[in-house]
């Protein structure tokens, strides 16, 4: 498998194996899905955007991330924003980058192929801060909660629900820039 960087035009060109990853990942029914493509595709014309993808080494996609700089007017940036306290938003959201997505299919997961993408990501990333949300889970069976805990990801809010999402999500941070995770 192999880490690469991916400009806009890669994640729009693979569109259709980011939503499948997407969908395996979080458990999504179909037409949520659908409606997540049309963001996406929109995702990649904000400012700051970076993105990371792992392919196999017959270039199938085994995950990908991204993000970009948060801004007022962005529908995550304002649920969240309009969630925190005052010294909240000025810790987090001064100079924020934010992790929209990153995952990996069940199949390949358990191999650091998260953790190198994060790496990766965070190392691409402007700004002083980072935030992501991610569903509520056992953080001690979760292989998601596990990778962000080592890597420093910190509780800014918990129990959080989005509009059209039934599930309960955490909201979590850290400073940038990123250094090495902690070990296991």
């Amino acid at each position: 498998m192999r880490l690469v960087p991916w400009q806009p035009d890669d994640l729009v060109r693979r569109l259709d194996d980011v939503v499948t990853v997407y969908g395996e990942a979080m458990g999504y029914r179909a037409e949520l899905l659908e409606a997540r493509r049309g963001y996406i595709a929109t995702h990649v014309r904000r400012r700051g955007f970076r993105a990371v993808a792992t392919l196999t080494n017959d270039g199938r996609l085994a995950g990908f991330g991204y993000g970009y700089h948060s801004y007022s007017g962005q529908w995550w940036h304002d649920q969240v924003y309009a969630a925190l306290t005052d010294d909240g938003r000025k810790t987090w959201f001064t100079d924020c980058f934010e992790v929209v997505e990153l995952h990996v299919r069940p199949a390949a997961q358990g191999h650091g192929i998260g953790a190198r993408q994060l790496t990766a990501l965070l190392g691409m990333a402007q700004g002083s801060t980072t935030l992501l949300s991610t569903p509520e889970a056992d953080e001690q069976k979760s292989r998601a909660w596990r990778l962000y805990r080592r890597f420093g990801f910190a509780d800014v809010l918990r129990g959080f629900h989005f509009p059209g999402d039934e599930r309960s999500f955490a909201v979590l941070g850290r400073e940038l820039p990123l250094a090495p995770p902690t070990p296991d």
